[in-house]
């Protein structure tokens, strides 16, 4: 969707990524939208005023009590005008800020006297981020409709690595432009389940799988965009469940299909979970010990979940994933028809599992559509539109 035209409030609160608000401030100009910047007294100990307004070429917002323009409340007059506000980075002083109510600036005041979507980009050590009162306070913002972008896990400034890089600049951009997007499912309750299973061997083995969750989740966050009401049952994974996506946590492929029939009826069900074929059928109390003998398990097929939801009588649209190592399409097209699929999304594991991009092919009754290798979330957008170009 093109930004072309769209005003946009940047607010840029005070960390080491406040550089990064400088290049997607440019970013945004290169679309087409209009920006305005506004910056809290410690953004300016980053990243100078100036350096924003000449990559926006307007005034940079610092303070509430200029009063050489107008009447002296820019803080009310700065929004009325924009089609969002974005704050990237958002610290978590800020964050907290928001989540009180608190107006004591004038980026703060301008947020809490909006009229208009309000997007955050975090940006803090991994710490801070995990942190009980950061993690409270983002609830009650998502709670508020704040939408939440990120953040990345990756090395922080700090030289310590995990959770709290703020998304790249472009990220950024895409994610404004999934915002301004027709919401093809305005009105569907959808269902996704992403992510892998884990089936015990005993208390510390188990059988499980590569999957990492990334298509699934980006797959919950483009139906979220698509203006959807989203539940993603996932498996385990070290992602964060993306912003306004209600998620629910299992482990193994018994959870998965309790919490997924729990779950409906539904729109649609998206199974995009690797979930495991088959699990140890005693478990064994105790730690196995190691032996020179070997070890000799006995497997017992788990239920197929995508199957018996397809299945039902008040049966969702019902969308499965196959990732096969050979013969995709052959094998791809032979699970859609057995389970009687009215679509499938087909994929090389060994080119998509723990990788950022995919090629991914989407098998329906019109035959095959080649969706050219691209990252995991332009795809799961352009899967949601084909969605919903059935559904419609």
């Amino acid at each position: 969707m093109s930004l072309s035209g769209k005003n946009i409030l940047l607010g840029v609160t005070g960390g080491v990524a406040a550089y990064k608000a400088a290049e997607l401030c440019r970013l945004l100009r290169k679309t087409g939208a209009s920006v305005r910047v506004a910056m809290t007294e410690a953004a300016c100990r980053f990243v100078t005023p100036l350096t924003f307004q000449a990559l926006s070429g307007k005034p940079v917002l610092t303070t509430m009590w200029d009063g050489s323009e107008g009447d002296g409340m820019a803080h009310i007059h700065a929004t009325r005008d924009v089609d969002w506000i974005l704050v990237a980075p958002a610290s978590a002083d800020f964050l907290a800020k928001l989540a009180h109510g608190r107006g004591d600036d004038l980026l703060s005041t301008l947020c809490l006297a909006r009229s208009v979507p309000l997007l955050v980009a975090p940006a803090m050590n991994q710490a801070m981020w995990s942190a009980a009162p950061t993690q409270r306070n983002l609830a009650q913002l998502q709670a508020d409709g704040v939408r939440v972008l990120g953040p990345a896990v990756g090395e922080q400034a700090c030289g310590e690595t995990g959770l709290g890089r703020m998304l790249e600049p472009a990220e950024l951009v895409a994610e404004l432009r999934a915002t301004a997007a027709p919401r093809v499912l305005a009105g569907r309750r959808v269902l996704v389940t992403a992510g892998p299973t884990f089936e015990p061997i005993d208390p510390v083995r188990g059988l499980t799988n590569r999957s990492s969750g990334k298509m699934g989740y980006a797959v919950a966050a483009a139906a979220r965009d698509a203006g959807a009401e989203v539940c993603l049952v996932s498996g385990p994974t070290c992602l964060a469940a993306p912003s306004g996506v209600r998620r629910v946590d299992v482990e193994t492929a018994a959870e998965m299909r309790s919490a997924v029939l729990a779950e409906l009826p539904a729109d649609v069900f998206i199974a995009v979970a690797a979930v495991a074929d088959y699990r140890v059928e005693t478990v064994a109390a105790h730690k196995l010990k190691k032996s020179a003998a070997g070890l000799h398990l006995d497997l017992a097929p788990n239920p197929d979940i995508l199957a018996e939801v397809a299945a039902r009588a008040d049966a969702p649209f019902c969308v499965g994933f196959a990732a096969e190592t050979e013969n995709l399409l052959a094998h791809a097209e032979a699970k859609r028809e057995h389970k009687k699929l009215p679509l499938l999304v087909a994929n090389l594991a060994q080119d998509t599992f723990g990788l950022e991009s995919a090629e991914l092919i989407l098998l329906d009754a019109a035959g095959s559509h080649l969706l050219p290798r691209a990252d995991k979330t332009t795809q799961a957008r352009a899967l949601i539109r084909h969605i919903a170009s059935h559904l419609n």
